[in-house]
């Protein structure tokens, strides 16, 4: 039995590699998904059988409710509300994660004591499982508006955090010596507390950061419980999802100019509230309006069109509508492509989702490094909803907290058509120079509207 129940792990794990190859491109990573999805059904099914834990009517009515739970989310979550369902998941895996390393302690506890080393892995799940139940709660809450989305500091705050590392780490080592209930409560209430001041100090512009890495926490504790229960298949799915999580939050750190220290520390994020927003008198200074007939001419005898979606085309639902205009210019011989920067929108990869919904190619979709050379070239570029990844200050205004940001250098485009609902600043909280440029004209409005006005217009040339 041993070796079927190995067998079936094994080939979980080959369904987790096979399904993590598909998802790098939109065309595989439907059956990617669902291919990892079955892999992970199977290792939880043979889990249950191997170890009696559930009786058989428990273990199905735990797949149909979980799978019609799951099912639910899936079929009603916005898309401008995955990432916050993508920051659930990342602390509900931690969640469980501390969960069962704390059953475990108990277990050790009332029985023979455990060996240093699953001592020492049963601590550190408990912590980093807290940690990223937690700091996800409070991205949560942040990205839901319950909780301020900008950087919340306070006096001291590093020296305090430090403090309270400190601390878990004793507790930690107490508890490998001579293992007590009393300081383990203290050790999981200090970690919840670790996560929180996290995650709280951190503005929104930096959510992608975060998540990817609360998504490789997540990972870490689910196989440090691996280790603890003796799973392999729990083993291999957790070092994966941490792999991955910690590969993707250096590319993250990259298009962000942070380092992975300073993400894993917390003390970024905070900038955004002590520098002024944007340069002196940025407000009082006249921008250029366009209106939808114009900007659709303009777009119509364009040789080439970049356009650069953001948040604010998540938040108008408005990605079909896009698909159709470009499709409408590609009729006429325009070139169309799109600039996708890696930190566009509030979760990594979260503009490619969005417009793989919509069935955009994707060899039209370019990154930050393919797109910036064209730019030059470039008739009319037209921003949907992007702010602080197209803010010219980021290379030009060393006291603004963007500054060093890699961004897409959309102001070396001929003409620039901003789409807006207001002049209010991104998530960054700082004015945007490329309002203000001589080549830049603002149409107002929810971007879905002015689209299909645009679409409108260049159907009738």
């Amino acid at each position: 039995m041993a070796a079927i129940i190995k067998l079936i792990y094994l080939g979980a794990a080959v369904c987790f590699i096979l399904g993590l190859k598909r998802l790098s491109h939109p065309a595989t990573a439907r059956s990617g998904n669902i291919l990892a999805s079955i892999g992970m059904l199977v290792a939880i099914v043979a889990t249950l059988f191997d170890q009696q834990i559930l009786t058989f009517p428990m273990i199905i009515a735990g797949v149909v409710v979980g799978s019609a739970v799951g099912a639910t989310f899936a079929r009603t979550v916005k898309m401008t509300a995955m990432p916050q369902m993508v920051a659930l998941l990342n602390g509900f895996g931690g969640g469980a994660s501390a969960l069962v390393a704390g059953a475990e302690f108990l277990r050790f506890q009332a029985g023979v004591a455990a060996p240093i080393d699953v001592a020492i892995t049963i601590q550190l799940s408990v912590l980093i499982g807290s940690v990223t139940f937690s700091g996800s709660l409070i991205a949560f809450g942040k990205l839901q508006e319950l909780v301020t989305g900008r950087a919340v500091t306070y006096p001291l705050q590093k020296t305090l955090n430090a403090i309270l590392f400190a601390a878990v780490v004793g507790i930690i080592v107490w508890l490998v010596v001579s293992a007590q209930p009393v300081p383990f409560m203290v050790l999981v209430g200090l970690a919840l507390v670790l996560g929180v001041l996290s995650v709280i100090p951190i503005g929104g512009a930096d959510m992608p950061v975060v998540i990817s890495l609360l998504n490789s926490y997540s990972g870490i504790a689910a196989a440090m419980t691996g280790f603890v229960i003796n799973n392999s298949g729990l083993i291999i799915s957790g070092a994966l999802v941490g792999a991955s999580g910690l590969i993707l939050t250096r590319i993250m750190c990259k298009a962000m100019n942070r380092s992975l220290v300073n993400v894993l520390f917390g003390a970024f994020g905070s900038g955004a509230t002590e520098v002024a927003a944007g340069p002196a008198g940025a407000l009082e200074r006249p921008i250029k309006q366009i209106t939808a007939e114009d900007a659709g001419t303009l777009l119509a005898f364009a040789r080439q069109v970049v356009f650069v979606p953001g948040y604010g085309l998540a938040v108008a639902q408005a990605q079909h509508v896009v698909r159709e205009l470009a499709d409408l210019l590609e009729k006429k011989g325009v070139d169309v492509k799109y600039a996708i920067h890696p930190v566009a929108g509030r979760m990594p990869g979260h503009m490619n989702v969005l417009l793989a919904e919509a069935d955009v190619p994707y060899d039209k979709l370019y990154d930050m490094d393919q797109i910036n050379p064209e730019f030059e070239r470039t008739d009319v570029s037209v921003v949907i909803g992007a702010n602080d990844v197209v803010n010219p200050a980021a290379r030009n205004t060393p006291e603004s907290p963007l500054y060093g940001m890699p961004i897409l250098d959309v102001d070396n485009s001929h003409h620039i058509i901003v789409m807006k609902r207001s002049m209010r600043p991104g998530f960054a909280g700082v004015g945007n120079e490329l309002f203000y440029d001589a080549k830049t004209t603002i149409l107002f409005g929810d971007a879905k509207d002015s689209l299909k006005q645009l679409a409108a217009e260049v159907k009738e040339l």
